[in-house]
């Protein structure tokens, strides 16, 4: 069963959490495996879009548009398919936008990133100062 939209946004923010809290083990955890898998969808990708352009030619060649805009398409999804790959094989292993939690005991100005995150972190300080 398929993750809704919501369960995979709280999964991702989670994971940012993660990352920001113990970089080390979060690298641990995404590890070889992940950057393998990417390679290979970025090197089938590839062969896809080479498969593509010469189905794209074939199809101009031979005069038949639909083999043509086939082959377009073949070309478009690869091409789409590698970007996106190469994207995460360059991610650096802790976010830009992912910071330590609870490094300061002042109250941080709100951010336009995370709202679930700074939410959970404003409940955590009003239990702490509660106490």
């Amino acid at each position: 069963m398929p993750l809704s939209e919501e369960e995979q946004r709280l999964l991702e923010q989670m994971e940012e959490a993660l990352a920001a809290e113990d970089p080390k083990f979060a690298s641990a955890l995404r590890g070889a495996a992940s950057r393998q898998h990417h390679k290979r969808i970025m090197f089938a990708a590839i062969v896809g879009f080479i498969v593509g352009v010469a189905i794209l030619m074939t199809g101009a060649v031979q005069m038949i548009t639909a083999v043509a805009v086939g082959g377009f398409l073949v070309m478009l999804g690869s091409a789409y398919l590698a970007l996106t790959h190469w994207r995460k094989l360059s991610e650096p292993d802790l976010p830009d936008n992912v910071h330590p939690i609870g490094k300061s005991k002042s109250r941080p100005a709100p951010s336009k990133q995370s709202g679930f995150m700074n939410r959970m972190e404003d409940r955590w300080r009003r239990r702490r100062d509660d106490y």
